[in-house]
């Protein structure tokens, strides 16, 4: 049975199916082969450059000030390793499917299936926050114009409950409030008693995230050219914008506010690790669309490559214009563009920022929407998920059933679920395809499907990776200790910790052995602690969703499964 669970799909049967088409149906030439270099690039700055550098950016420099600047480049060296480990793959498995097929290859079936289930976290669950995120602009914006929906049609159950009862209590306790927290508070409750009482409770839904993710799903499933022009409008836009922003505010930069540059020391800058790495999610989501390039060997690499030096200049740009513009411990608030420029009085700008956010957000979302229907149409060609799933429209060339599946799994939740978690999710998700994807560049046959398109640069790692993770444990000595001395106390996050100590030796022994190369060594090592600084309850569901993943490959994937068929193991 572990054969069987373990076998792959060559690359040059791949190509071969690709250029004959599928079979049962499954006409790859069906898709429009329009996308060039320009709008993968632009795709991958639309995923990229959302709700990261309007909110989340704000908690990442609370906590490291403006050395947060450095954790850009940290991070971005961290998703480069990944990016060119994507690229390789991308040049020699021009396929739609992403991460999935590229696991298909080089792993095999079963590890393929769990970074395809893993993969709509990524997309799916990730879209469902982006929505959420979205409705709270866009409610901003129109209560700019003066329109104000009622709080019932803008919140979560939960959400507002957690609202209502902490305002109740604040309220309640006798502390001295600002006039703006008591106005929240006093908002919170309002929202809360003016809700309609639906079978004895109170009803809150979020209409307009639900509004955008139908809206967004339709221009989806129209087609690939209506999706391409409308998210090159967006970028435009949203990149005008933010270089705007860049400029005007340099002018309002203080210096004094950048020192001290590390007031909470790097410990500080590393806690920041996760709003900033959210900040990058997206930009492997133009490999979904391999087989709408019109030379994806050499295009889908370039595009990856230029979208994320893009977005880590304006990144760090912003990061230093937002702390030289007010000292770092104001930023802790949603919206911390509109608000430093709220603060010098400059408003007008304000309300710039709130459009753009909402035209940031919606292009993340199309991105989005266009990925996770292709992961699904690649898992449904191989017999992983039933047949309909890579139907492909006559008439728009779009995988239409699996496109309006996705419009459901993502539109439904945004109705009544919370924010909390879905960021750390989404982020295990992506972070698990990192690792699998630069891992699986070592499995790959040398010189199978090369003719031309890029190729990773080989950097023998054989002394560089031990060293360099000599240093890291030298850093790390107090913490390895810590979690050595409290791992019978039930601490996932330390036993996490180990976990990872246990693969950088054996990973370092490896490449020190047989020579590996370094990039996707250093991919697998990095995004691999990204993971585990997680927090261990987000854990905990990912493994639940995990557990009810690999239920429905046994159930379903494992006796379908095309491969198992064609190599005459089962009967499909």
């Amino acid at each position: 049975m572990s054969n069987s669970l373990f076998r792959k799909k060559s690359i040059a049967k791949i190509v071969k199916d690709a250029e004959q088409g599928f079979g049962d149906g499954h006409d790859a030439g069906g898709l429009h082969k329009i996308l060039t270099v320009r709008d993968l690039t632009f795709m991958g700055i639309a995923a990229v450059v959302g709700a990261g550098i309007f909110s989340t950016i704000g908690t990442a420099a609370f906590n490291g000030g403006p050395g947060i600047s450095l954790l850009f480049i940290i991070t971005a060296v961290t998703c480069g390793f990944s990016a060119l480990c994507y690229a390789e793959f991308a040049s020699r498995v021009p396929i739609a499917g992403s991460a999935y097929t590229y696991a298909y290859v080089s792993f095999g079936e079963l590890i393929a299936w769990i970074i395809g289930w893993a993969l709509i976290l990524e997309y799916a669950i990730g879209n469902i926050v982006v929505a959420i995120s979205w409705s709270g602009y866009f409610n901003n914006l129109l209560m700019g114009l003066g329109v104000h929906l009622p709080g019932w049609l803008l919140n979560d159950p939960s959400t507002a409950f957690k609202n209502f009862t902490n305002a109740t209590a604040e309220l309640a306790s006798g502390k001295t409030l600002t006039d703006d927290a008591r106005q929240m508070f006093q908002g919170y409750i309002s929202t809360w008693n003016s809700a309609p009482i639906v079978a004895g409770k109170h009803f809150f839904i979020n209409l307009p995230a639900f509004i955008i993710v139908v809206l967004i799903t339709t221009l989806a499933y129209i087609g690939i050219k209506e999706s391409k022009k409308t998210t090159n409008f967006m970028v435009i836009f949203k990149i005008l914008v933010i270089i705007f922003v860049i400029i005007l505010g340099f002018f309002y930069v203080k210096p004094a506010n950048w020192h001290p540059f590390l007031p909470n020391g790097f410990g500080g800058v590393l806690a920041g690790v996760s709003a900033v790495f959210y900040a990058y999610i997206g930009f492997d989501a133009i490999s979904t669309t391999a087989e709408e390039c019109r030379n994806p060997q050499r295009d889908l690499p370039r595009g990856m490559i230029y979208s994320l030096i893009i977005c880590t200049i304006l990144y760090i740009l912003i990061a230093l214009v937002l702390t030289g513009m007010v000292n770092y411990s104001e930023l802790k608030v949603p919206d911390p563009l509109a608000y430093v420029f709220h603060k010098i009085d400059q408003k007008w700008i304000s309300y710039i920022i709130s459009i753009s956010a909402v035209v940031a957000t919606t292009s993340v979302m199309l991105v989005f929407q266009v990925g996770q229907p292709r992961i699904w149409m690649s898992m449904s060609r191989d017999g992983l998920l039933p047949k309909r799933f890579s139907e492909v429209h006559k008439k728009y060339k779009t995988p239409s059933y699996a496109t309006i599946i996705t419009g459901i799994v993502v539109g439904v939740p945004t109705l009544f679920m919370p924010m909390d978690m879905m960021t750390d999710l989404t982020s295990i998700g992506t972070l698990f395809a990192f690792v699998l994807v630069s891992a699986g560049v070592l499995l790959l046959p040398k010189n199978e499907n090369r003719h031309g398109g890029f190729r990773l640069p080989y950097i023998n790692g054989r002394f560089i990776v031990p060293i360099l993770f000599i240093v890291f444990i030298y850093l790390m000595k107090d913490r390895i200790v810590t979690s050595a001395q409290n791992l019978g106390k039930d601490s996932l996050q330390e036993v996490l910790f180990l976990v990872y100590m246990l693969i950088g030796v054996i990973l370092s022994s490896l490449t020190f052995i047989r020579s590996y190369s370094m990039i996707p060594i250093l991919g697998v090592l990095s995004c691999a602690y990204l993971l585990i600084e997680i927090p261990a309850i987000s854990w905990v569901w990912f493994f639940v969703w995990m557990a009810v993943g690999l239920v429905i490959y046994f159930f379903y994937g494992y006796r379908k499964s095309r491969l198992a068929a064609q190599q005459g193991n089962l009967k499909i």
